[in-house]
């Protein structure tokens, strides 16, 4: 079968089909999207779950930040016994470029945790306040709506 041929099946198909649309910020029905109760047809849910923030932020102060700080540690003294050994060599030199880039790994990946750990914590907080404040905004009509 020709290009053409199989353009023209393709064009033929879709002639009379459905007319394409555009679709932005929502996913079909069919995969997962549901609209949100008391909304005008929009879909997706914003959830937040503290607890899980709160577990999340926890086991990296008091998992992966101790075991990276133990792991870093323990490359330390065989390191400087390497370089001893090896004194008056170019790999001493090299061992201890090594380590100070292995050092320099470590801090990143430790301020990397802290930040991810600040930012867990952070985002509970975050989530509740703009709640708060997007109730606090409504009072005042649901103040009026109960005086009618």
């Amino acid at each position: 079968m020709s290009f053409e041929q199989e353009w023209a099946q393709q064009r033929q198909a879709t002639d009379g089909g459905p007319s394409p649309q555009m679709r932005l910020n929502q996913l079909p029905a069919d995969q997962g999207g549901s609209p949100v109760p008391g909304s005008s047809g929009g879909y997706g849910v914003l959830a937040t779950a503290p607890p899980e923030k709160k577990k999340a932020a926890n086991t990296i102060e008091n998992v992966l930040q101790p075991g990276t700080t133990k792991a870093a540690d323990a490359a330390d003294e065989p390191t400087k016994n390497a370089v001893k050994a090896f004194t008056g060599w170019e790999t001493a030199a090299g061992l201890t470029k090594a380590h100070t880039h292995w050092d320099d790994q470590v801090k990143r990946l430790m301020g990397r945790l802290n930040s991810e750990k600040t930012a867990l914590r952070g985002a509970s907080n975050l989530f509740t306040g703009n709640d708060q404040l997007t109730g606090q905004s409504f009072q005042p009509v649901q103040s009026k709506v109960a005086g009618l």
